[in-house]
């Protein structure tokens, strides 16, 4: 997981309304956690039980991040696996900028 992921994520997530729920991203086996229960999102590396989990690779992230994938398209041919909350998943995208 790169670094510059990660920041971008933590400063995404505290700008953005809470998320009213856990999250977690496994971008290359490696875990993004997104704590959205309290008056503001938190982000850390902790790999814990979230009420979604979304998989995906690095570069089918960045391809969301900068707008050159549709999310709905990258879930249905598979690009990205979605399990838990689906209400929470489609929150995300105020995450994505």
């Amino acid at each position: 997981m790169s670094q510059p992921v990660l920041e971008q994520f933590k400063k995404r997530a505290e700008d953005a309304a809470p998320l009213e729920g856990t999250l977690k991203f496994v971008v290359d086996g490696s875990a993004i956690y997104i704590d959205g229960t309290s008056g503001t999102n938190t982000v850390t590396l902790d790999d814990k039980e979230a009420d979604c989990s979304i998989t995906v690779t690095a570069e089918v992230l960045e391809q969301l991040r900068d707008g050159e994938l549709n999310p709905m398209m990258a879930t249905m041919s598979g690009k990205i696996k979605i399990t838990g909350d689906m209400g929470l998943a489609m929150k995300v995208q105020s995450l994505m900028g």
